[in-house]
């Protein structure tokens, strides 16, 4: 019965232990987490590369429509054209860039010139 005991105190010691060192380490960083109210931009990409509909205008609306940070996202393949919103705290224009010209490998498709814009034509 002493060691179940025993062994149940230097449980209860060692986890009371670790809690402590976490509000230490919390108090210490001085860091609060803080919520940022959202940056919402919309931007115009021109992009190189499409060859058709579905499988080319669907897939960079489709694979940038799931990006973090990005809310809106539709390409126009006739006018060789994307249109999305993000957070500015989140992506940025070069990011979308970036992840446009990754789809496919990498060698199918590029962002030639991004125009911020107020509203979605």
């Amino acid at each position: 019965m002493k060691k179940v005991i025993s062994i149940l105190t230097i449980v209860f010691f060692l986890f009371s232990c670790n809690n402590g060192k976490k509000e230490v380490s919390d108090k210490k960083s001085g860091l609060e987490k803080q919520e940022v109210a959202a940056n919402y931009k919309t931007i115009e990409v021109e992009i190189e590369g499409m060859t058709c509909e579905i499988g080319c205008a669907k897939t960079i609306e489709s694979k940038l429509s799931k990006t973090q940070g990005v809310t809106y996202s539709k390409v126009n393949f006739e006018g060789k054209v994307g249109y999305f919103t993000f957070d500015e705290n989140k992506i940025n224009q070069e990011d979308i860039a970036k992840k446009i010209a990754g789809i496919g490998g990498g060698a199918l498709y590029k962002a030639t010139k991004i125009t911020e814009i107020e509203e979605i034509k």
